[in-house]
């Protein structure tokens, strides 16, 4: 059966705009986790506490540097959460980073990387280790059109104003844990 004519144009459109879409997204992964999966233990203070290792694509033009913020929201109890706990802060990562390896020191992190402050008042990786229940991890990842100033050991909050305007995409990455003791 032949198409008329006049359906051609259309869904030449449709199937490009999907193409489009599924396109130049920016997507972080980690071979540690799937996104909505559960975090292993050495990721965790069960465990050795190590950073699991990231990777991302998709930045779009014009990304000069990254920031990376991972949190709860379910502190202290996902039942009936109060706080949002911060377990890391990195930026200025620099645009042409894809990724970080697992367990990175503060001195492995790529030329130019600055920390900030998580909630247990220092700077690097602090991993899982929820009181009650499974809680909810979100690797966040920002494409920044603009370096940062040195912000000195900023919180999450400071951060997150200091992105205010620069922010090109955004994307995140999810992990469970619930203590096994």
């Amino acid at each position: 059966m032949k198409r008329p004519a006049a359906l051609l144009p259309l869904l030449v459109f449709v199937f490009v705009s999907s193409r489009a879409t599924s396109e130049g997204k920016m997507q972080i992964t980690s071979t540690a986790f799937a996104n909505h999966g559960s975090i292993p233990a050495k990721h965790t203070c069960e465990g050795p506490d190590v950073s699991p290792a990231l990777a991302w694509v998709g930045a779009p033009a014009g990304t000069k540097s990254f920031a990376l913020i991972v949190d709860d929201p379910d502190a202290p109890d996902p039942a009936a959460p109060k706080m949002t706990w911060v377990h890391w802060v990195l930026y200025d990562l620099p645009g042409s980073a894809t990724g970080l390896p697992e367990a990175v020191a503060a001195k492995e992190l790529p030329k130019g990387t600055l920390e900030g402050t998580n909630d247990w008042k220092r700077t690097g990786y602090g991993g899982p280790c929820p009181p009650i229940g499974r809680h909810r991890y979100f690797f966040k990842l920002y494409a920044l059109g603009a370096v940062l100033p040195d912000l000195g050991k900023p919180t999450k909050a400071k951060l997150e104003e200091a992105m205010k305007g620069r922010v090109l995409a955004e994307a995140q990455l999810m992990g469970t844990y619930q203590k096994a003791k």
